[in-house]
């Protein structure tokens, strides 16, 4: 693994959480953004997309999905990382639970509601959402945060939602980081033109300059965002009372840690970003310069090995496609952290690797 930015609290914060036991907490929401063509390849086609969130929390609830067929992959193979998780939770019997912040598609799993009526808008159009939804889901995300934390060591802090950083880049703009060109990309072709389209779209329709809302965080949440957002930086407050938060993932992650900031939020201790190496060090985005321009927070990058892998749907990670998800970065940090680094990551990719092969192989083979 590799910290960045604030290493010598990246350091603090890991030698406390050796052995301890993290709670993932996996949110998924849906945003309209991900309508607009060429702005993900979160699904086999277009009309999987919305399928995506459920599949994924259905994959780390049983180990397979059952909304869709098989799991979320494009058509050559390249997985969700979802993959990645369940394995890292399983290898590690790391508890889970699933949140909904406005999923189009419900999970056929458990889950917790938080307010969220339906998935969020198409900035570019409308609001994401109106402002009473949002003060409804921070409301109930800080009490649910602050009762989790209660219940394990540490949160680690997950999502799924195709279109996210393009409604994370918009955010950060409100709040005043011109984040275009910054945010990272499921694809290798970073798609910035597109979700710049979107965001200046939006940010037109409401007559709004960068920074404009950088005072009023759930304004640019309703505005500018999606639910999930507001839902995992409300768990997030909450938990902080009491227990440390991985904030897993990549520059949606950095967009949730400036709401935190400007929700009220001490950002000096207790809190990272975990990610993938292929996040860090994704030359198309800047994940790094994003965090640095919100606070002194440290970020985590794990390598899962996927470079080193028979196989090509995998390696393909380290190659620029998809690259984090899921809390995929996270979990892996917590496995090899609950296991006083038992488990390497020779035994993750083994593992990863006989998944892949009963999961999407399999499949491809039919």
């Amino acid at each position: 693994m590799q910290i960045v930015g604030n290493k010598a609290r990246g350091v603090e914060l890991i030698e406390d959480l050796v052995g301890k036991n993290p709670l993932f907490v996996f949110t998924i929401s849906s945003t309209k953004v991900a309508e607009v063509p060429g702005i993900t390849v979160a699904g086999a086609d277009p009309g999987l997309v919305k399928y995506t969130p459920a599949a994924d929390a259905e994959l780390v609830q049983y180990g397979k999905c059952r909304s869709i067929a098989g799991v979320p992959a494009t058509p050559d193979g390249k997985p969700t990382p979802a993959l990645i998780t369940t394995t890292a939770l399983r290898l590690a019997g790391i508890p889970h639970l699933i949140v909904d912040a406005g999923a189009e598609v419900k999970p056929q799993t458990p889950y917790i509601v938080v307010g969220a009526e339906g998935p969020s808008e198409n900035i570019a159009l409308k609001d994401a959402a109106t402002q009473s939804t949002v003060e409804r889901i921070f409301e109930n995300a800080v009490s649910l945060g602050e009762n989790l934390a209660k219940a394990s060591d540490y949160l680690i802090l997950g999502e799924s939602i195709p279109g996210g950083t393009t409604t994370a880049l918009a955010v950060l703009c409100g709040l005043g980081i011109d984040a275009r060109g910054k945010v990272s990309s499921s694809m290798p072709v970073n798609p910035h033109n597109v979700k710049s389209s979107v965001v200046n779209e939006a940010m037109k329709r409401l007559n709004l300059k960068i920074g404009d809302l950088a005072n009023d965080p759930l304004r640019a949440v309703a505005s500018l965002g999606d639910l999930m957002m507001i839902a995992v930086a409300g768990m997030s407050l909450g938990a902080r009372r009491l227990a440390p938060v991985l904030l897993a993932g990549g520059t949606q992650m950095a967009a949730v840690l400036a709401l935190i900031g400007k929700l009220g939020g001490k950002l000096t201790e207790g809190i990272a970003i975990c990610t993938t190496r292929y996040v860090v060090e994704d030359t198309s985005a800047d994940l790094k310069w994003l965090v640095s321009k919100i606070a002194d927070v440290p970020i985590i990058a794990t390598d899962p090995g996927l470079a080193h892998s028979v196989k090509s749907g995998l390696r393909a990670y380290a190659e620029g496609f998809v690259k984090e998800g899921v809390g995929a970065g996270g979990c892996v940090l917590g496995a090899m952290l609950q296991s006083r680094f038992t488990l390497t990551q020779s035994h993750i990719l083994r593992e990863i690797e006989k998944n892949y092969e009963n999961l999407i192989e399999k499949k491809l083979q039919v």
